[in-house]
């Protein structure tokens, strides 16, 4: 049963088509009358699509993915199933859309899929081996299509309202990933709705404790991708040891599971030691980066507020 939720705003397609205003409840209904007037598609499977495959294998040998990912078998395991991975053309456009206006984004897409992938691979059995339908995809941040390119790529703090409008693109993943794979269902759906949830309750947009083990992972790949690399919001990024100690307090405070938190500073290593083999530090030595807007917001005044808004 989908946990109803309520739009604060509209969620538009990336060719302006209005899918829902904002006041409606995310009932499964109206998700499924959404679901019979979508459109099919044409698609194509993910690697053969544009310079996807060329873009993927340049961020993977980039610091610190050339350790993660520096076991060729490894990385050719990861790509084989990743070329199953059939999406429709709408969804693929998005990434193209993206790329074009907010590079981050579109980096930050395929590296937390390829991630995600790579820590399934080693927490959830038999993995490799399920259909593909049921593989993530790059859409976790397909939502973002619905939030302006003046709050995406700002670099002084945001607003209140531009803050509550970002979030907006948690929901607004859901409805596009439910409305073109035309199943609310679908674990990226479910993804895209889902990634910034935590275990504790404490995330959004639900507040829920009931987390999918998927969404689990890629909420880690999400929040680790995200201090590693390039941000608007900073001059630089976080080194790997105070990203992954971030990543650690996450796991302290019950917001994710340690399980996953172990395999990623595995796969931080050349040896790959087994989660067992190896005690996680709980000495802090990483600090912030200067300058680092994360997290802050200003008040804004009424006339910016009505902008958002309408």
């Amino acid at each position: 049963m989908v946990s109803e939720i309520v739009l604060q705003y509209p969620v538009y397609s990336l060719e302006n088509k209005l899918l829902l205003p904002a006041g409606t409840v995310l009932s499964e209904s109206v998700l499924e009358e959404l679901m019979s007037r979508a459109e099919d598609h044409p698609g194509c499977f993910l690697l053969q699509y544009g310079t996807v495959q060329r873009d993927l294998l340049h961020f993977l040998s980039e610091p610190p993915y050339q350790i993660i990912f520096h076991d060729p078998q490894q990385k050719m395991e990861m790509l084989r199933t990743m070329e199953r991975v059939y999406l429709v053309l709408p969804v693929l456009r998005s990434l193209d859309y993206f790329k074009k206006y907010d590079y981050h984004t579109y980096r930050h897409m395929l590296m937390v899929f390829a991630l995600s992938e790579m820590l399934a691979k080693e927490l959830i059995s038999e993995f490799h081996t399920k259909e593909p339908e049921t593989i993530s995809s790059p859409t976790h941040d397909i939502g973002k299509i619905c939030v302006p390119l003046s709050i995406l790529m700002k670099r002084t703090p945001l607003t209140k309202s531009e803050f509550h409008l970002l979030q907006h693109h948690t929901v607004a993943g859901y409805v596009l990933a439910s409305y073109y794979l035309k199943n609310i269902d679908h674990i990226a759906a479910r993804v895209a709705r889902d990634h910034h949830e935590r275990k504790s309750g404490t995330g959004y947009p639900r507040g829920t404790s009931k987390v999918d083990r998927m969404a689990e992972i890629v909420i880690v790949s999400d929040v680790y991708d995200a201090l590693i690399s390039p941000r608007p919001y900073r001059p630089i990024s976080y080194d790997n040891r105070s990203a992954l100690e971030v990543i650690t307090e996450m796991a302290e405070k019950g917001e994710v599971s340690w399980d996953i938190v172990k395999v990623l500073i595995s796969q931080n290593r050349r040896e790959k030691p087994g989660i067992d083999e190896f005690v996680v530090s709980t000495e802090r030595r990483g600090r912030n980066p200067a300058g680092n807007l994360h997290g802050i917001t200003v008040d804004d005044d009424e006339e910016e507020r009505q902008r958002i808004v309408a």
